[in-house]
Order: structure tokens, then C-alpha cells, then sequence
């Protein structure tokens, strides 16, 4: 069959949802297409934690942190180390667009949505490094309450009641292969009719095809996401100054995230700038009831857990918890290992760990106050209690010796010296006993009870993990998770796709993870966190917009 529409956008995330719904509230015809069933509607933002980037919000002067925008694109600048012979020029034009938009019609834009957000702004990405260097320098990242699906709500609000007006044509099961080009010009695009499937939100479904189709339109844009999936191609695009991806790593996006949105419009004539800069965590562990393949999940640690390296040795400074995840991701593939470790006790396990996601977080996702209340006590809350109890990847023991042999029957080799380890917890529980300490970790972990929020839920006050009082001593085994693509198709502040000499692509644009969030590469080298899917909303905003325009 072939179709005619005034746009084609390829995805129906969360920055395809945004696109739709600009051009429809503008009177234009769309045709949403996604080789997922109904159930996936809303792609990877479904599943994740809700977390905002937002800058000098009410929430946060509310908790007396005084931010700006100034300090926010410094901070951004530090950690993107963008580069200076003019690869890095949209990807940081994109950034101050972004930093605008998140210290001003970011947030006063979902408000107006329905979106409400938990008041306790949390810390994420400290950084740890001189002023100008990688991190946050306050808590920014707001997590909206309903998690994921509530950042997801009003736009599938709008497409469904476009979609019950007859303003929108959605299809699911249609994979789009290729981009049609005529005359150097994107013109449509086509692909396979995939058998119907009616598999659970992000579960693998079929690739069968039972049919083709093909659409004309003025303008596609590609939604499709990046290619944290495709655990073959991250391990090829990986640079090899990085060290070595392992051959074990878990997924954290589901099975249809494998690049092949940003390959067709590569094959079309777009540019893919920075490929291999990609945004995985080293602190995964496997999901004990997994709904894709090798799913993980990520912990949310405080920072006072041991992290040590996969032979016993703490991860150097300022590779703490929560402070660099990209730097102790490196230092990790550095070495060569498929895994590290945190090492802690049962009151940090209470007060520091949380998981990433939606469906990890059922207090927030299903805003649930009375459920919310259980985080101020002293055990885990439900989720993170499950999984203690039920994951292999927790090893508890009421001695360093008995901890280390754990870690070693679980990793299957004597890599942790049980006297080694030993002398690891009782020099750094030396330095908590003293009240001051030379030891960065510790007084890092001081500084951040100054923070209420930290104080109050996420950090354990100083105490030594050798305390029976707080036993009994947990080790976690951390595994490679994959994520997000940093690098993509190449756009300019329209949104509209680049080729390689850097002129417009006609006829096609992208947004969010397959545009690396903005002209091929918002984040640069490193991201400050909750910018993902503010990146899905500020591309499908500005983009959607400009659409309007051209059209």
C-alpha cells in the first residue's frame, strides 16, 4: 500500500509522542508508525524513573539550593568536554538551547500538562572533581510523580483522543527498513508488515513479515531511538581507548532499541556524528524476573558503599557512588573485567540503594503516599528488599572473610582475598571513627549529609560497616548495563538531519536518542543525568515546531 501524509514520524517513544502531538495541535495529518505492539506505546520512557533536569525549580529553592542557569550549562560544559574543531558545533548549540529551556519553559510547560514531581530533588552525578570538571554541582534531578509513565500521560492523552477524532493514523507492527529518497531528498519511507504479536509491554516480539508497505510524505522524522540492545554493535562502536566492553552485559532497554532507525537514514545520507560516545551504567544486576532479553537494572546508590574492583580494590578517587558513572564505567573496561562490587552492611542497604525504573518504584509510579512513607525506615523498601532476598547478586555474611568467600563462590574464581578485604573495611572504618578522616569517600559521604534530602533518605549517618549493630555485611556484584547512545544522526537547531558535508538532508529530521538528544550529541562525553528524557521532550518540542513551520 502506498499513503500520503504531511509527516512520517518513525518511533512512538516518548520523543515520537512529542513530535505527533506538536504537529497535530498545529492541524497537520501524521502517520505514527511502530514495529511494537500496541502494548510498548510510549518506548523506553515507560520504564524509566522519571527524572527532570531542571534548573532553579520551586522544589529546589524550596530546599534552599540556589541554582541558575549559569551555574547549570558551567556544569554541563565541564562534563560534556566538548570538542574545539567544530564536530562538537550543534551538539552544543543544542546544550544552551536545553540549559534555556530547563531553567525556564521546561517545567512550567508539563505543569500546565498535569506533570507534578516528588519534592525532594535528588543528587545524581556529583562529579567529584574541581570546579570546572564532570558533575552536578547541586541536586537536579526531579522525579516526576508517576515515574516514567507520568512523564508519558498527557501525550498519549492527546495522540488517543487525535486518534478517537480521526486526526491520526497510528500503526503498529510496521518496521520501517529503509528511507525512500528521490532526487537526493527524503520522500517516505518503507518496510515489513510484522506478524501481530501480543506480547507484554517490552518483551521481545516477533520479526516476522507478513507483508510490505511504503508511505509517501514531505517530511519523516526518525524517533526510533539508539542501540543499546545490540550488545554486538555497542561492543564495535565502543573506542578501544576505553578499554574492553565484556562479553557478559545486561540490557537495560528492551530488544527493539538496535540502531536500526539511525542505519536506515545513515544509508539515505545522514550523518552519525560521535557514535562512540554512549551512556552505560557498571553498576547493573540482573532483573530477577526479567521481560527482555539479559534484563538488568540499575542501582541508585548512595555514596557510602565500598566500590571495589573485581580482584578486592576500592575503584580510585573520585570513582564513589553516584559521583562518575562513565569514569568508573572506563576504569572497569579498563581492566578488562565483566564485573565489580559494592561492599556494605544492612543500614546502607536500607538508606542508600534504590533501583532504576518504573516498575522498580511502585510508590512513586503508582503514587502511592502511604507506600512512600516506608522510605524513611530503616530496612530496604519492597523492591530493593526483593531483591536482597531473592537475586544471587547479593552475597550476605556476618564476617569479611565469610563475605569474600561468598563473592568468590559466586564469581566462581579466588579473585577476593578474605585478609585483603578485611584490612579494606577496617582502614576505612578507621577513618569514620575519627570523626574528621583523610579519606575522600568518607568525607565526601559528611558533605553530602548536608543536603537535606540526603540526610533525610538517602545517605546512612557515619558508622562503621564493621558495627554488628548495623550487620549484617552485604557484597552486590555489578554488571555492565547498557543504555544510552550519546552520538547520532547529526541535526541542526530545526531538527532537520545533516549530511556529511554538514548541508541539510531534505525531508528528514530526528529527535531524541537517535539525534543523541540534539544535534548528534547534546551530552558531549558525559551527561548530568535526567537529561534523557528532558532530551525526548525539549527535540520533539523544538522539532515538532519547526515542522509547523515548514509545512
Amino acid at each position: 500500500m502506498t499513503d500520503s501524509h504531511d509527516v512520517v514520524v518513525v518511533g512512538a517513544g516518548l520523543a515520537g509522542l512529542v513530535t505527533t502531538t506538536e504537529l497535530l495541535a498545529a492541524g497537520r495529518r501524521v502517520l505514527l508508525l511502530d514495529a511494537e505492539p500496541p502494548a510498548s506505546l510510549g518506548g523506553q520512557a515507560w520504564w524509566s524513573f522519571g527524572g527532570l533536569f531542571l534548573v532553579d525549580s520551586p522544589e529546589q529553592r524550596r530546599l534552599g539550593v540556589r541554582d541558575s542557569a549559569e551555574l547549570a550549562l558551567a556544569d554541563w560544559l565541564g562534563s560534556a568536554a566538548f570538542a574545539d574543531d567544530g564536530s562538537d558545533r550543534w551538539g552544543r548549540a543544542w546544550a544552551e538551547g536545553f540549559v534555556d529551556f530547563a531553567a525556564g519553559g521546561l517545567r512550567p510547560w508539563l505543569h500546565r500538562l498535569g506533570v507534578r514531581w516528588f519534592p525532594l530533588v535528588q543528587w545524581a552525578e556529583r562529579g567529584g572533581y574541581l570546579a570546572d570538571g564532570h558533575g552536578n554541582s547541586v541536586p537536579r534531578f526531579h522525579v516526576t510523580w508517576g515515574t516514567g509513565p507520568g512523564i508519558l500521560e498527557p501525550f498519549v492523552r492527546m495522540l488517543l483522543d487525535a486518534h478517537h477524532d480521526g486526526r491520526v493514523e497510528v500503526r503498529f507492527r510496521h518496521r520501517v527498513t529503509a528511507l525512500t529518497t528521490t532526487d537526493g531528498r527524503v520522500t517516505g519511507v518503507r518496510g515489513d508488515v510484522l506478524a501481530p504479536d501480543e506480547a507484554e509491554r517490552g518483551a521481545p516480539s516477533s520479526r516476522r513479515a507478513v507483508g510490505e508497505f511504503a508511505v509517501d510524505a514531505p517530511a519523516v522524522v526518525v524517533a526510533t531511538g539508539g542501540i543499546g540492545a545490540n550488545h554486538d554493535l555497542v561492543r564495535a562502536t565502543w573506542p578501544p581507548s576505553a578499554g574492553r566492553l565484556p562479553e557478559r552485559m545486561l540490557s537495560g532497554v528492551p530488544d527493539h532499541v538496535d540502531g536500526s532507525g539511525i542505519e536506515a537514514a545513515r544509508r539515505a545520507g545522514a550523518h552519525v556524528a560521535h557514535p562512540a560516545r554512549m551512556w552505560h551504567y557498571p553498576e547493573g544486576i540482573a532483573n530477577h524476573s526479567p521481560v527482555w532479553t539479559r534484563h538488568g537494572i540499575r542501582i541508585l546508590p548512595g555514596p557510602s558503599s565500598l566500590w571495589l574492583d573485581a580482584d578486592g580494590n576500592r575503584l580510585p578517587a573520585p570513582l564513589f557512588p553516584g559521583f562518575d558513572s562513565l569514569g568508573a564505567l572506563q576504569h572497569v573496561t579498563a581492566r578488562g573485567d565483566d564485573h565489580s562490587w559494592f561492599v556494605l552492611d544492612r543500614t546502607i542497604l536500607g538508606k542508600e540503594l534504590a533501583l532504576s525504573g518504573s516498575e522498580q518504584n511502585p510508590d512513586l509510579t503508582g503514587r502511592d503516599v502511604r507506600l512512600l512513607l516506608q522510605r524513611v525506615r530503616r530496612d530496604a523498601v519492597g523492591p530493593v528488599e526483593t531483591f536482597a532476598q531473592r537475586s544471587p547478586e547479593f552475597v550476605a555474611a556476618t564476617t569479611p572473610a565469610e563475605l569474600a568467600a561468598g563473592m568468590n563462590a559466586l564469581t566462581g574464581t579466588p579473585r577476593i582475598d578474605a585478609d585483603a578485604l578485611t584490612a579494606t573495611i577496617v582502614a576505612r572504618d578507621a577513618q569514620v571513627t575519627t570523626g574528621l578522616g583523610k579519606d575522600l569517600q568518607v568525607t565526601a559521604t559528611a558533605m553530602a549529609r548536608r543536603y537535606v534530602v540526603d540526610r533525610a533518605i538517602r545517605v546512612a549517618p557515619p558508622h562503621r560497616l564493621l558495627d554488628p549493630a548495623h550487620g549484617p555485611l552485604y557484597a552486590v556484584r555489578l554488571s555492565v548495563l547498557t543504555r544510552k547512545t550519546l552520538g547520532g544522526l547529526a541535526t541542526d537547531l530545526e531538527g532537520r538531519v545533516l549530511r556529511p558535508d554538514g548541508e541539510v538532508l531534505p525531508g528528514l529530521w530526528a529527535v531524541g536518542e537517535a539525534a543523541g538528544f540534539g544535534g548528534g550529541g547534546v551530552h558531549g562525553h558525559r551527561a548530568l543525568e535526567g537529561t534523557f528524557l528532558a532530551g525526548c521532550l525539549h527535540t520533539g518540542r523544538v522539532t515538532g515546531r519547526a515542522l509547523v513551520d515548514t509545512l
